[in-house]
């Protein structure tokens, strides 16, 4: 059985790894120890308290609410970007765009297929503040909510695919079809079209998918482009429950999607069910006014990874 460790030799390789910066084969040679010797003398070091290991957070940095959003919902991940202002104005989506554009460079992988959602101010903020990744190759973006819209906002339909595809150094694949489609016969016509069915094709495949939240005011962007529903759908819609849409699906405060049998305008876009298959769904939404519809998505897991401001991600934790 091994006797109790020398502590004086225990603080004595602890300066040198961690004051000085000594590796561990370098101090077994200085002190005549083997490797696992160090190893096994540092680890007594923390295990006895001789070794203090304190990590300092840098300000504006939320690892222990986002650990904590993790364990709560399920979460594959999450991440919490500092905002100064608990608002939902341009300086929220900005802050919240630039964190997710760095998530994204760091998660991205070669070959990857990602899914991009139309008429999201949060996800034009962070395509727009990318840099460009050419070290990854092989990736292809595929546009999962239909993109037309009316003339004076036709410059966002296409912007998200074709601007993430520059900067991922990617393939893009468009949806060139209006979100929503206000007649039976005009959305039977698109879907069963040869070329839109090659781009839903590839929804199964989409590992990554960038998806905004909405909540039952569609946003400028949105209302700006046509791809809004009918006052009688949304009545409808209000009166099942309706909290929030995803991809312009709506569902209730727990998650469910409502049965949209009962609308007149048709939504062109990769469906909810696929949706939660996709292995890294992302969710890039926050403040005050979307807060029911963001819980109502973590609730039904329509996402697993969500990037949100602190001010939502602490009511999150409380809700």
């Amino acid at each position: 059985m091994r006797g109790k460790e020398d502590p004086r030799l225990i603080a004595r390789v602890a300066r040198l790894y961690y004051e000085e910066g000594v590796k561990q084969n370098e101090i077994a040679e200085k002190l005549g120890l083997s490797q696992a010797a160090v190893s096994r003398l540092l680890a007594q070091g923390q295990k006895d308290g001789i070794i203090k290991v304190v990590v300092n957070i840098p300000r504006g940095v939320y690892t222990e609410i986002e650990e904590k959003l993790v364990e709560k919902y399920g979460l594959k991940d999450a991440v919490v970007a500092d905002c100064s202002l608990a608002d939902d104005g341009q300086g929220l989506a900005r802050e919240i765009g630039y964190c997710t554009a760095s998530y994204l460079e760091n998660i991205l992988r070669p070959n990857d297929i990602i899914g991009v959602s139309s008429w999201s101010t949060y996800l034009l903020a962070a395509v727009n503040a990318m840099t460009p990744i050419n070290r990854k190759t092989g990736i292809q973006v595929v546009q999962i909510l239909g993109g037309l819209g009316n003339a004076q906002s036709q410059s966002h339909s296409t912007h998200l695919t074709s601007h993430l595809s520059e900067v991922v150094n990617g393939t893009p694949f468009f949806l060139p079809v209006p979100a929503v489609v206000k007649s039976a016969e005009i959305y039977k016509t698109i879907i069963t079209d040869k070329s839109i069915q090659n781009i839903f094709a590839m929804f199964p495949f989409v590992n990554t998918a960038l998806v905004g939240i909405g909540n039952m005011n569609p946003s400028s962007l949105l209302a700006a482009s046509g791809n809004v529903l009918s006052e009688e759908d949304s009545r409808i819609l209000r009166k099942h429950g309706a909290i929030g849409d995803v991809l312009l699906h709506f569902y209730d405060k727990m998650g469910n999607e409502i049965d949209e049998s009962s609308l007149t305008n048709h939504v062109i876009s990769m469906s909810l069910s696929q949706l939660k298959k996709v292995e890294r769904a992302i969710g890039v939404a926050g403040g005050e006014s979307k807060f029911d519809a963001i819980l109502g998505a973590l609730r039904g897991r329509l996402i697993n990874i969500l990037i949100t401001d602190q001010f939502t991600a602490k009511r999150l934790l409380e809700a």
